[in-house]
């Protein structure tokens, strides 16, 4: 019997927002909205995001000992999540510099801080944890050796889902943990290391040679394409909505489907629900006070 339906290994960031006309080019200055403080990181909000649906969520992450780490802290524990594993101290709290224009389109940059202190040995701290996981849910904003370290820890029987942003190269032992690994077109090409063909299918065929068991290729406006190793590549729909940001939909995305293939779904299953939940997410501004309960999903 597991104690989480899902263990999130991540990142947990301040997210900083100003809205704007347009992005700056190089070299030039353009004023902005009033800044907002959001809750935000990758792991964070995945953590947020599989608790808001009712998932028996657990984040193993490290922020500071200041004013974000507070808010961070505070903001898990009222969706829910369980923040035993979350360490304070070590560095400031990371920050994500935060630019959304008219279309809800984003661009950030992130200051890691704490997030690049959660060591190895942090994470063979909390074994503990990860065996009492069904699904373990990392991403690439804490060190890469981190996450290898994870891999080694899951319970048997768990279930490890990654979404490599930002994206890097992934040594073997963690690609073949990955079931599925989550790419849109960018991460599938740093990724894959190579040149690859003009359709998502060649992409996923790509991917799935590197040894992932499952991928999993978002496409925005296209839906996304879901393709296991001895299985049928399918495409699945998205689910049309008037976006207002997409900050954290693909956070959103990840963890429902990591959640629902913890409950048995088929990766096409679970993958069409987490398409609702990413399209429920874009249509309000913000991270993780965007994302939906499930009630909200199912009204969709």
């Amino acid at each position: 019997m597991y104690d989480y339906d899902l263990l999130v290994v991540g990142s947990a960031n301040a997210d900083l927002v100003i809205g704007v006309e347009r992005r700056p080019a190089a070299g030039e200055t353009v004023l902005g909205s009033d800044l907002v403080v959001h809750p935000g990181g990758k792991g964070a909000n995945q953590a947020v995001a599989a608790a808001r649906l009712g998932a028996r969520t657990a984040l193993l992450a490290r922020v500071g000992d200041d004013a974000h780490g507070r808010l961070l802290l505070d903001s898990q524990r009222e969706a829910g999540v369980d923040t035993v594993g979350v360490l304070v101290g070590g560095a400031p709290t990371g920050v994500a510099l935060i630019t959304v224009d008219p279309s809800g389109d984003n661009s950030i940059v992130v200051s890691p801080g704490a997030n690049g202190r959660l060591t190895p040995e942090d994470v063979r701290a909390a074994g503990s944890l990860f065996q009492a996981s069904r699904v373990v849910s990392a991403q690439l904003e804490v060190p890469l050796e981190s996450v290898a370290e994870a891999v080694r820890h899951l319970a048997d029987g768990g279930r490890f889902v990654l979404n490599p942003s930002p994206p890097q190269a992934l040594p073997p032992e963690v690609l073949a943990a990955c079931d599925p690994l989550i790419v849109n077109e960018h991460e599938a090409r740093v990724i894959a290391g190579t040149e690859l063909g003009e359709r998502p299918e060649d992409w996923a065929e790509a991917l799935l040679a590197l040894g992932p068991r499952s991928v999993v290729i978002t496409l925005g406006a296209r839906g996304a394409l879901v393709a296991e190793r001895a299985g049928a590549r399918v495409r699945v729909p998205s689910v049309p909505v008037a976006a207002v940001d997409t900050t954290g939909a693909g956070d959103a995305f990840t963890a429902a489907l990591a959640w629902r293939l913890g409950r048995g779904e088929s990766l096409a299953q679970a993958a069409e629900y987490a398409a609702r939940v990413g399209a429920a997410a874009v249509t309000r501004p913000g991270a993780q006070e965007s994302f939906p309960t499930a009630e909200e999903v199912a009204a969709l």
